[in-house]
């Protein structure tokens, strides 16, 4: 078996999607502990910012008629879709950016909406089906009855990416109020920061567990 994660976040320490998506993990290799994790960090390495637009003009040409940047940019997406695609299950770890998500995500899902194996229009999904699990951050609080209610638009633009383009087997792990601790305006929220922080923590390795014994039923 073998799991994909994705980090996404520009820190590497303090990090809360990477420390959930860390539990996660955890919980996948207790019970796959021989199995490999392949990894990609858009956060430490970026894909290049002129990769989309190379891969999707060049798609639209003979191989022949395209540059050496864009034929470098559509193997970059095949690339990606792969290694999604070979994966068994997969985590995907998101914060939220000044309400979105970051150039670094977007870029990421733009290049596997560009692969032949993930451009839309087909029949199928390779996807369909696979457990993907996503782990989002919110700085702040986004809920309902919140000031900023509806200011989220990273976790409804996945959900449709992963559930509705993609078809697979979306379970979210989220977080809020992650900024309490260093923000002084959210002081009386820590309190119940640090209680959401435990229960994305639990929420993860319960998502961990059942991906893994999903898969290990099914093989």
């Amino acid at each position: 078996m073998t799991l994909f994660r994705l980090d996404s976040s520009i820190r590497r320490e303090g990090s809360v999607t990477r420390e959930v998506a860390d539990s996660l993990e955890r919980a996948w290799t207790d019970h796959h502990p021989d199995d490999a994790v392949l990894r990609r960090d858009l956060g430490a390495d970026p894909l290049p910012s002129d990769a989309w637009p190379n891969a999707a003009t060049a798609q639209h040409l003979p191989e022949d008629q395209q540059t050496p940047e864009q034929r470098a940019a559509l193997a970059l997406a095949v690339e990606l879709a792969d290694e999604l695609i070979s994966a068994d299950a997969a985590v995907i770890a998101v914060p939220l950016y000044n309400f979105g998500i970051s150039q670094h995500v977007k870029a990421w899902i733009d290049l596997l909406l560009t692969s032949p194996q993930l451009r839309p229009g087909g029949d199928s999904s390779p996807l369909a089906g696979h457990p993907v699990s996503l782990v989002i951050a919110r700085g702040g609080g986004y809920g309902a009855g919140t000031p900023r209610e509806g200011w989220d638009h990273a976790t409804p633009y996945l959900r449709r990416i992963f559930e509705d383009v993609f078809h697979v087997d979306l379970t979210v792990v989220e977080c809020e109020l992650t900024l309490a601790d260093v923000n002084p305006a959210m002081a009386e929220l820590r309190e119940t920061a640090a209680a959401l922080r435990v229960r994305a923590h639990e929420r993860a390795v319960e998502t961990g567990r059942a991906m893994a014994q999903r898969l290990s039923s099914a093989a």
